[in-house]
């Protein structure tokens, strides 16, 4: 018979057994845990469809977005009164706002021959011209000469080249994969919803401060600070910012192209020949390609390293989605642009349909609240597109933006309007095309090779800068047109827009994230 006090040194014996056991097997399972997550963070680093460039430079490029959309805006609160004190007219103050981005898209074909296919030169001249745009827009009150804001305009515009330039990387195939674009052009539209946001809104404060000086004062410390801020931003881009390889090399076989033949006629002798790059797309889209597609990437591919391969042409699909995509482009700046730069005039005019008698400082503010309403759904949007296809997106911001536009002309019909009403109907416009805005560059980038990046990019950017000119243009001049006649101009450029995509909906399908 065992002693109590064998007893008590077994069962403290067996326990430490169990505690180590359970400690040995704690361990095991933390290693394995570990050792997956590793596995599965390395996979993803590998993975081509998720890659990102360096983080420094990302953020400086989004910065840089930023920045350009503030300098954009900044001078729609007051550009009016200063545009009026000078001489000039409200359809003067709106050439005033808009006028940049049509010497912007001058200038884009001579720097794209410059840049050598990287953004380190676009960048520094993007900063340079803006401080020098910058500080002959705030010298025109000293010299009392109108149309020194307008050459300063002009030359803050060859600043702006940069917005394509932004797109275009967060784009671009040799840093960015395909499955990161929307995202990142998310980030972008959340940028340009910070610019009209806090833009007007220091344009409208620095306004009503004043400044009893001659050369900073209420309508050119705006512009003054701007370039302050550019000069900072300049020598930490210049220190921080790596560019991208320039060296021309092939590029790898582009697995990002959704679109292909789909009116030739189905090849039955090359189904088995897809490779499988080819069916994991078809599997991640849910929609199969014609067979007759894969049997042209076979002959475009070149059978030596000698032998170039054949320049792809675009189908009827791909055409038709590129003009469906450059249409929005230009459909989302035109009707912000001439948001943003009717409010000022319209809020301060004597037109009988206006109930406000609202100041530069007021309707930066007006312009200002609105845009900060929209940021919490443009962060959501950040979210949302991981699991969301772009056409989606595009569908639902266009229906808000429509909305907009319709109670808008309902309450100008009815003489209605009124603080909230008008505020809704901003908010609606500002929140639906500013979403829109996210998908244009990517969904297409998505649909086309990645070699033709550089091409659809300039022709995005130049839907945009047409929108944005004739927009602000049209902005200015709103009151004198007649208010119905300037909101269903806009509501008849989205009914276009949406004719295209309802016919063309199948074919923009493309991968979300």
């Amino acid at each position: 018979m065992s002693s109590p006090l064998q007893v008590l040194t077994t069962v403290f014996g067996l326990r430490r057994v169990k505690a180590f056991n359970w400690s040995l097997n704690r361990r095991r399972s933390q290693a394995h845990h570990t050792s997956s997550n590793e596995t599965l963070q390395v996979a993803r680093e590998e993975d081509p469809e998720l890659k990102l460039p360096k983080m420094t430079s990302l953020v400086i490029m989004q910065t840089a977005s930023a920045l350009m959309q503030v300098s954009f805006f900044i001078v729609v609160s007051s550009s009016n009164a200063y545009a009026q004190y000078l001489g000039g007219t409200s359809t003067f103050s709106g050439l005033v706002i808009g006028i940049p981005t049509a010497f912007s898209g001058i200038a884009l074909l001579p720097l794209m021959k410059y840049d050598q296919g990287g953004y380190r030169r676009p960048l520094n001249f993007a900063c340079a011209t803006a401080i020098l745009g910058n500080v002959l827009y705030s010298l025109a009150y000293h010299a009392g000469f109108l149309y020194l804001i307008l050459l300063g305009r002009i030359v803050s515009g060859f600043s702006f080249t940069f917005f394509m330039y932004s797109k275009r990387y967060c784009s671009d195939p040799r840093i960015v994969g395909i499955r990161r674009r929307t995202t990142l052009a998310g980030w972008l539209v959340l940028g340009q919803g910070f610019g009209f946001s806090i833009g007007p809104f220091i344009g409208g404060l620095l306004y009503k401060i004043g400044f009893s000086n001659s050369i900073f004062n209420g309508y050119t410390s705006p512009t003054w600070i701007l370039a302050g801020i550019w000069a900072v931003f300049w020598a930490i881009a210049s220190q921080l910012f790596e560019d991208v390889p320039t060296a021309r090399t092939p590029s790898p076989p582009d697995t990002s192209i959704e679109l292909q033949q789909m009116n030739t006629p189905s090849d039955p002798t090359n189904a088995d020949a897809k490779s499988d790059d080819i069916k994991r797309i078809e599997e991640a889209t849910e929609e199969p390609c014609a067979a007759s597609g894969s049997s042209s990437a076979t002959v475009n591919e070149p059978s030596t390293d000698n032998v170039p391969a054949p320049p792809r042409r675009m189908n009827a699909a791909q055409i038709g989605v590129t003009a469906t995509m450059c249409w929005f482009a230009m459909t989302c700046f035109f009707i912000l642009g001439a948001w943003e730069a009717n409010i000022p005039v319209f809020t301060g005019s004597a037109s009988p349909l206006n109930p406000f008698d609202y100041s530069p400082f007021a309707a930066g503010n007006f312009i200002a609240v609105g845009g900060v309403a929209t940021i919490p759904f443009l962060l959501a949007n950040l979210l949302v597109a991981r699991r969301v296809q772009d056409r989606h997106t595009l569908a639902v911001g266009t229906a808000l933006g429509t909305a907009g536009l319709l109670v808008a002309l309902a309450v100008l019909a009815t003489r209605t309007v009124s603080f909230g009403t008008f505020f809704v109907c901003w908010f609606l416009v500002a929140l639906g095309f500013n979403l829109t805005s996210t998908v244009t560059l990517s969904l297409l980038s998505k649909q086309l090779p990645g070699e033709w990046n550089a091409k659809i990019s300039l022709a995005i950017q130049y839907s945009n800068y047409t929108g944005r000119v004739c927009g602000a243009v049209w902005g200015g001049a709103g009151v004198k047109v007649g208010m119905l006649n300037y909101v269903g101009l806009q509501i008849g450029i989205v009914g276009v827009g949406v004719l295209l995509f309802s016919t063309l909906w199948k074919q923009l399908k493309a991968k979300t994230g």
